[in-house]
């Protein structure tokens, strides 16, 4: 199995954690966000699940700018033979 060693930025990092307090996020935003922060300083790897979920949020069109910053953060840390 391949690993891949990339960890959630710093500035990641602070963006999931602002989500996750901000009562206004969307549960699609606080998935991406607690996914993103489970992945900070640890060698966790994205779940086959977040990966597609990931994956098809940044094939799409309307997400906030919020959103596809953690979608791309998460999508980085997936598993690369996925």
């Amino acid at each position: 199995m391949s690993f891949n060693a990339k960890q959630t930025s710093s500035s990641i990092a602070s963006l999931a954690s602002a989500v996750l307090l901000d009562s206004k996020s969307s549960a699609l935003a606080k998935e991406l966000a607690g996914s993103a922060l489970s992945q900070a300083s640890t060698t966790k790897q994205t779940s086959a699940r977040m990966e597609e979920l990931a994956s098809k949020i940044l094939g799409e069109s309307g997400h906030s700018q919020t959103v596809l910053s953690l979608a791309g953060s998460v999508l980085s840390q997936a598993n690369k033979e996925r």
